[in-house]
């Protein structure tokens, strides 16, 4: 009896994985991609290769990644132009967690370009000791300080979405913990490359930045849709960029679609556009516009 349910689980499991094998192919990630947790102590770090079922068990997103890391920031190797896919993520619902605003607060910055620089999240206003909490249930990858996020916690998520909390005064977690929607991950503060006590928050996708604003109305404090459309468009602006400075392509965010002698504030609507498709692009909601 005991091999039939093992035999059973085997089966049901390389199913699973062939089934997730097209979506994911240009990610590197088959059925004999090796996962990697990794152990840091004092003195060194330890490199521990997963079975398949470890990383079931252990990690959320287990067919999207190919590695849990706990050193590295970013440590994925995905290349935004070969993904020709559109992938749906599921955000709230029956099977998935609810959504807590991380910080009340005005929008100081907002995603996109910012001088000469590229700003891969949006900043929000807080002061130092105010308390950060998580947004969707997940599990903590990274707790750690760094050089540029400072004190920084990132959260992977089921439906593949990490999301990060940058420039902390105090760390309240530790990676490798469950956490739920609305629970502490930490104070605010001013840790890092950073000019004043702010939430630096970001979503990512494979490791690759999106605008936090196709996700979340922070005027409104809540989710634009229960669900996320992800195509190649949402990482424009990353892709306009390299070590986050801009290129000669990089200028075309902005002014991409706009004719000669525009009015300010106009755009102009190409043939297959939507409201909602000019609204995130703007990082507006359709109702605004």
């Amino acid at each position: 009896m005991a091999i039939s349910y093992i035999f059973l689980f085997s089966l049901l499991f390389n199913l699973t994985i062939r089934s997730s094998g097209n979506t994911f192919a240009k990610a590197g990630i088959g059925p004999d991609t090796v996962f990697y947790k990794y152990e840091t102590s004092a003195v060194r770090t330890t490199q521990i290769p997963l079975t398949y079922a470890d990383s079931v068990c252990m990690f959320p997103a287990y067919d999207t990644y190919c590695q849990w890391d706990t050193v590295v920031i970013h440590p994925y190797r995905f290349d935004a132009a070969a993904f020709k896919d559109t992938v749906h993520l599921v955000l709230t619902g029956i099977n998935s967690s609810d959504y807590v605003t991380p910080r009340f607060g005005k929008t100081n910055s907002n995603f996109g370009p910012r001088k000469r620089r590229s700003h891969f999240g949006v900043d929000i206003h807080l002061e130092t000791g105010d308390t950060v909490v998580n947004a969707f249930d997940g599990m903590v990858r990274i707790a750690r300080k760094n050089k540029s996020y400072g004190n920084v916690v990132i959260v992977r998520h089921e439906n593949g979405l990490e999301t990060i909390y940058a420039h902390l005064s105090k760390l309240c977690v530790k990676a490798g913990q469950c956490v739920k929607a609305g629970q502490l991950l930490g104070l605010g503060g001013n840790t890092g490359r950073s000019y004043g006590s702010h939430l630096h928050f970001e979503v990512r996708y494979l490791g690759e930045p999106i605008n936090p604003n196709e996700v979340i109305s922070f005027a409104d404090q809540k989710l634009i849709s229960d669900t996320l459309e992800i195509t190649q468009q949402s990482f424009e602006l990353y892709m306009h960029t390299k070590n986050g400075k801009y290129h000669k392509k990089g200028k075309k965010y902005v002014k991409k679609n706009m004719p000669k002698n525009s009015p300010a504030g106009y755009y102009y609507v190409r043939k297959g556009d939507t409201l909602y498709s000019i609204a995130r692009r703007f990082g507006t909601t359709p109702d605004k516009l």
